[in-house]
């Protein structure tokens, strides 16, 4: 009798209220690549909400869990993860839309280098635009400021103020950066299993924001690269599967990105540097709240 393939890729995708991008995103995702088979799996924590549905009348051959509760972007995807049998793990948020060469493009160069422990391409917006966050540093406090006061917008190209979201280098290009986004993670299960011998890739205490973060820091402390890819892309419906509460999301937001910085740098828990980062991420939330509001914008964009 023989032994069944495993999956080249597993694709893990945490839906919520997403049925209408969820459609989309799966009908994009190829379901071989090569000779090996393409792995998707599905948590869905609102499950009453119709995709469930959908996925098992068009797209039958997706793994779909259904939550019994909102379990947050990071546990999710760890249940997601465990169910996963492919030799890398594609982390991927339902209001994307894929495309088989960026998905090889990317394993291919994980094959290539051992040293990548996560690889992002070029994320692009529904009006072609290309979604900042798809490829960021780990910002000092001076990034942070420069980014929530406009400075970083005003002198895109000047890696003095633009070193938040590296937009002074070419969109097209490939180097190693600090972080990439959660709507598109992809990594060797081999690194994932590295930095989470005990299976759980996210940090299940950030519910929403801030674990892509936590997750980038803790693969690069462990010694592999974080690549950027600008050779392909794929596009990223940024906000449509999240709650549009602006006040709550960017409290969300800013906060989470706090406990992140406190949880890495400040391991022994020095009270005058959790005041340091309180302090400066209370600024950088408020001077960011009120230029948004100036400007009329009800979206505060992640960090």
């Amino acid at each position: 009798m023989s032994t069944p393939e495993l999956p080249l890729l597993s694709v893990i995708i945490v839906a919520y209220q997403s049925r209408d991008e969820l459609g989309p995103c799966l009908a994009s995702l190829p379901r071989r690549l090569g000779e090996r088979t393409v792995e998707v799996i599905v948590v869905d924590n609102s499950p009453g909400a119709g995709a469930g549905e959908l996925v098992r009348r068009d797209f039958p051959w997706v793994d779909y869990v259904p939550a019994e509760q909102n379990l947050g972007f990071g546990r999710a995807n760890n249940l997601g993860y465990a169910r996963a049998r492919g030799d890398c793990i594609l982390f991927l948020n339902p209001d994307t839309v894929s495309n088989e060469a960026a998905l090889a493009h990317g394993l291919a160069r994980l094959r290539a280098d051992p040293r990548i422990g996560l690889f992002s391409p070029r994320l692009e917006l529904a009006d072609g635009t290309m979604d900042l966050a798809c490829r960021r540093s780990i910002p000092t406090l001076w990034d942070g400021m420069c980014r929530a006061s406009g400075l970083a917008a005003a002198f895109p190209r000047r890696a003095l103020f633009a070193g938040y979201n590296l937009t002074h280098l070419p969109v097209d290009g490939t180097y190693e950066v600090g972080a990439i986004n959660g709507a598109f993670m992809l990594a060797p299960r081999a690194v994932l299993a590295a930095v989470a011998p005990d299976g759980a890739v996210f940090d299940e205490r950030f519910f929403m924001y801030g674990d892509d973060l936590d997750l980038c820091i803790r693969v690069a402390r462990g010694g592999w690269r974080i690549v950027y890819d600008g050779s392909v892309s794929l596009t990223h419906l940024k906000g449509m599967s999240v709650a549009r509460d602006y006040d709550a999301m960017s409290r969300a937001i800013f906060d989470a990105n706090r406990d992140v910085y406190l949880k890495h740098f400040n391991p022994r828990g020095s009270a005058l540097v959790r005041w340091k980062y309180g302090v400066a991420f209370g600024a950088w939330k408020a001077v960011a709240r009120l230029r948004a509001r100036l400007r009329g914008h009800r979206r505060v964009r992640p960090l």
